[in-house]
């Protein structure tokens, strides 16, 4: 059986916090991209964190990706999912307007929930870059778009996808929290939130 840990809204926003001074430190970001659905409340949580005085908010934009599948279960209301094979796209970026043109030359922070096989990552990492490029091109610019990575959990095992080396090696990567190899329940994921806080309370520390 699949263990699961569940995580609460105040464990969310305390990693959000303890890890906004990094990110405002070292990743430097001006715009911040939102994997869906995980991605969107700690993108928004961290955004107040990483808030300076007089500047203004930083933006962010969304993409949905899909990779998870779920299986059969004996428990009809106790289903377990498993990360499938291939990545697919359920929202992205609009090629055609102007939102491509203002990533050019910015210091992105790419936001997602999870870093379980690293294929979304590798595969939103990959796919951004390209569209940037062209992006660039067509603008006739040489600025550098640099990406970073910002996740809630990393999943100690071994990785599927792989993430550009220089990103690794330059430390623009971090997890506010590496786990083993559970299964997450994230509280948005939730229909009882009661529940699921009670779930929390009752299990031991992850």
């Amino acid at each position: 059986m699949v263990e699961k840990v569940y995580v609460t809204y105040n464990e969310v926003h305390k990693l959000c916090q303890a890890s906004a001074d990094r990110i405002l430190n070292d990743f430097r970001p001006n715009l911040m991209i939102a994997i869906g659905g995980g991605g969107y409340v700690p993108a928004r949580i961290l955004r107040s964190f990483l808030k300076r005085p007089s500047a203004p908010n930083i933006p962010i934009q969304a993409i949905g990706l899909s990779l998870y599948e779920q299986l059969p279960s004996t428990n009809p209301s106790n289903p377990v999912e498993t990360p499938g094979t291939k990545v697919t796209r359920t929202q992205w970026l609009d090629l055609s307007s102007l939102e491509m043109a203002n990533l050019v030359g910015k210091n992105i922070l790419i936001v997602d929930e999870v870093d379980d096989t690293r294929t979304t990552l590798e595969y939103a990492v990959k796919e951004l870059q390209k569209d940037v490029q062209t992006a660039a091109e067509k603008l006739g610019s040489d600025e550098k778009t640099q990406f970073s990575i910002f996740v809630l959990h990393n999943k100690d095992k071994t990785k599927k996808g792989q993430l550009p080396p220089e990103m690794m090696d330059e430390g623009r990567y971090l997890a506010a929290k590496t786990v083993l190899d559970v299964w997450i329940c994230y509280p948005w994921e939730a229909t009882d939130i009661d529940e699921h806080d009670k779930l929390a309370a009752s299990q031991a520390k992850y």
